[in-house]
């Protein structure tokens, strides 16, 4: 039994077909299905049922391939250790971002990231909370930024800021007038909200007392642009709520439809998030001290009181 036989396992448990893994493992295909064959004979059992279209995971099949997610993982923190032995910071990273924070985060940090690291070879990719949870638990992250708490025992949580909500309110909306608002000001029927699938829509409807199910919607919208939402509002269609560092890069006459909420201010925490089984902590730990570095003086409401629309109920 060998390291790479267990890899190759988890490729073809992964992508259920033996052609697809043998070319994400950078193999030919005869030779993944004879190590895989091979590790099955020395194991006497059939790890895979090849009669099933996509292929898919015996009974025995499974509890081999978790165990083998721990054998991989943990001969992968051997290279961990000699790379914190000395001192080294480099490789492949895979890293995660939800679409809310990738647009206005990375750019913020990515030039001095790797200008600083020029030994780390990041791989980001943009996708939802529920993505970013599987691919960490079973191995294809490295770490993700999200909105948290996920509460979720496989994964660790880093807090790196904390993210007001900023109120866009058009012209002629009921709430115009009022220069600071309050969670109580909100009604859900009058908020534009991003498509299913997106954290911050399920922050509003938190931070809204209301209940989706009980929500009157006159049409159905599948955006995750903020943009989009804010020319909806322009049109008078609603209004809509905003994480504070998008509200950045808005244009001034777009600015001063934005309204702030009194304390304690609607926020939500975004962290660096990681599998407990601690893999590459020395570029977890460089990437959040990168972070926390340009976003102290971009974001000044982390000692203000705040409430956290995910952790209500």
């Amino acid at each position: 039994m060998t390291i790479t036989q267990l890899k190759y396992v988890l490729a073809v448990a992964e992508h259920q077909n033996f052609t697809l893994a043998a070319e994400k493992s950078f193999v030919t295909q005869p030779t993944l299905s004879m190590q895989i064959q091979k590790l099955e004979d020395e194991l006497d059992i059939q790890i895979f049922d090849r009669s099933k279209k996509p292929i898919r995971l015996t009974e025995v099949g499974k509890k081999i391939v978790e165990q083998a997610r721990s054998v991989v993982s943990e001969s992968e923190r051997m290279q961990d250790i000699v790379d914190q032995q000395k001192g080294f910071i480099g490789g492949e990273f895979r890293l995660g971002m939800i679409p809310t924070i990738m647009p206005t985060l990375l750019p913020m940090f990515l030039k001095n990231f790797i200008k600083k690291y020029p030994k780390v070879q990041l791989k980001i990719e943009e996708m939802n909370t529920e993505t970013i949870i599987e691919k960490l638990t079973e191995g294809h992250l490295d770490a993700a930024i999200a909105a948290t708490p996920l509460k979720n025992d496989q994964i660790k949580e880093r807090p790196l800021y904390y993210e007001p909500f900023v109120a866009y309110i058009p012209q002629n909306h009921r709430l115009s007038k009022e220069k600071m608002i309050t969670a109580d000001d909100l009604d859900l029927n009058d908020v534009l909200l991003l498509q299913d699938g997106h954290c911050f829509r399920d922050g509003v409807i938190n931070l809204c007392k209301m209940k989706q199910a009980d929500r009157n919607e006159h049409f159905q919208l599948q955006s995750g642009s903020f943009e989009t939402l804010i020319q909806l509002a322009d049109e008078g269609l609603g209004m809509t709520l905003l994480p504070y560092l998008h509200t950045q890069n808005l244009q001034e006459d777009v600015r001063q439809n934005l309204h702030h909420f009194t304390e304690p201010s609607p926020a939500r925490e975004v962290s660096l998030i990681y599998h407990k089984s601690e893999l590459k902590m020395q570029i977890i730990e460089a990437l959040r001290e990168t972070i926390a570095g340009v976003i102290r003086g971009a974001i000044a409401f982390t000692d203000v009181d705040i409430i956290s629309p995910l952790q209500k109920k």
